[in-house]
């Protein structure tokens, strides 16, 4: 926990309470208002918790209005460029980055763990043909606890441990299966020799009927994507994973939460609205309009993809995101791909109008992944499961953070109560 730096002073009808206040690494003090309600009776009132730090963390560090994200200390930037995922994962998890003997031993644990058990293959068929990935990922991450009870102790550091590496591990493979069943194609197993990215591409398009190889320019934006959402700090998803854990709920079912959370269209569904906002504009001659009524404050239209609620600045994650769209279209190509060639267009645009860049209304990581997904050949139900598998390690790192944390206690939110006072209840016959 952090040292107190000062006092501040909250007066209440003439009373004062002193209140302490925290220096972070880096950010805005913080004033703990835990002792509030005892001493001075009174809740503090904050929808969204926009103001309000739920935990202290190590791990990831945000300054929207610079346009900073970093991992431990380290620039995302200098992350996606010059490391991978899975070394991402190990920085996140363990808070230093590995030597290469850990690296490689880090790596090779991960691989040999991407095997799910062979029982749960009967759990995907169980849903319907036409469910959706995200459907099918929550019900399967949270029945994992059914098959691996050796890991779901949260008080034994060792189960935790295992725990944590059979998520990321997993995850892959059941993503591309949930794809698979979605599709009615056979599930592919993983292959030891494969690298993380990789392997996730080819058991999602690979089948049985002929060999596949892995572009490696598109492995490389695969694993750039995975980097880039592996932890964005206390979002919403990771507020309900440490909200679940907090009640002492096994890793999987904490896990299965965050997905759960991360459906929604307003968290991990920004590159799907992205991209459905490309093929709605249709092509480019169309752009002029769309952006007139961007532009429009009684036009409910708006542009999907630019511009960040944490944000304030250029979204650090694009620029790198940005280059892979980059090579991933210069590899497949745009011109027989009019969303592609939509996309296109409408980046350049937005990038030479002064009313975009007066609003820091830019491009962001959503805009790029969704056109690099897109190329690769995903369908956009596929997105979100992809973003819950990148941000797997981020759940579980926070999972860990938050468990061996001494002041850890059950989430209890209070609330500004607005319905009815106390009344008394009137027999049936008398209403």
């Amino acid at each position: 926990m952090a040292e107190t730096t000062k006092t501040a002073k909250l007066t209440i009808d003439g009373e004062s309470f002193d209140l302490a206040m925290y220096a972070p690494t880096d950010g805005p003090e913080v004033i703990d208002i835990r002792k509030l309600y005892a001493q001075a009776g009174v809740f503090t009132y904050d929808p969204g918790f926009t103001s309000t730090a739920s935990c202290d963390s190590t791990i990831t560090y945000i300054d929207g209005e610079a346009g900073v994200l970093t991992h431990r200390g380290y620039p995302i930037g200098q992350l996606a460029k010059e490391s991978h995922y899975l070394e991402v994962c190990y920085l996140l998890l363990y808070g230093e980055l590995p030597s290469a003997a850990k690296l490689e031993e880090f790596e090779t644990l991960v691989t040999r763990h991407t095997m799910i058990h062979e029982q749960m293959h009967n759990f995907f068929r169980g849903f319907r043909r036409d469910a959706h990935p995200m459907a099918t990922m929550v019900g399967v991450v949270g029945a994992m606890s059914a098959f691996y009870h050796d890991s779901t102790d949260i008080n034994d550091e060792h189960q935790r441990e295992v725990a944590s590496i059979r998520l990321i591990a997993k995850m892959p493979t059941i993503a591309a299966m949930a794809y698979k069943y979605s599709i009615g194609q056979p599930f592919v197993y993983p292959r030891n020799d494969l690298d993380y990215a990789s392997n996730f591409l080819r058991m999602c398009f690979s089948v049985p009927a002929e060999e596949y190889e892995v572009n490696p320019i598109l492995a490389r934006a695969m694993d750039r994507i995975f980097t880039l959402h592996a932890d964005h700090e206390q979002n919403a998803s990771t507020s309900t994973v440490r909200l679940a854990s907090s009640s002492g709920a096994n890793p999987f079912a904490c896990i299965a939460a965050g997905i759960a959370c991360l459906w929604g269209p307003a968290h991990g569904g920004a590159n799907q609205a992205c991209l459905e906002m490309l093929r709605e504009i249709g092509t480019p001659d169309r752009i002029p309009e769309f952006i007139a009524r961007a532009k429009d404050k009684n036009d409910p239209f708006r542009l999907m993809g630019f511009g960040h609620r944490v944000y304030k600045n250029f979204d650090p994650r694009a620029k790198v995101m940005k280059e892979s769209a980059d090579e991933v279209l210069d590899l497949l190509g745009v011109e027989n791909n009019p969303t592609l060639q939509v996309a296109k267009e409408l980046e350049r645009v937005a990038l030479e109008d002064p009313y975009f860049a007066e609003k820091k209304l830019y491009p962001n990581v959503d805009f790029y992944s969704g056109i690099i997904l897109d190329a690769m050949g995903f369908p956009t139900s596929m997105f979100t499961p992809i973003f819950a598998l990148a941000r797997t390690v981020g759940w579980v790192s926070q999972w860990k953070e938050q468990l061996a944390d001494p002041q850890l206690k059950i989430g209890r939110p209070r609330q500004l109560y607005l319905g009815e006072a106390q009344r008394d209840y009137v027999d049936i016959e008398k209403r």
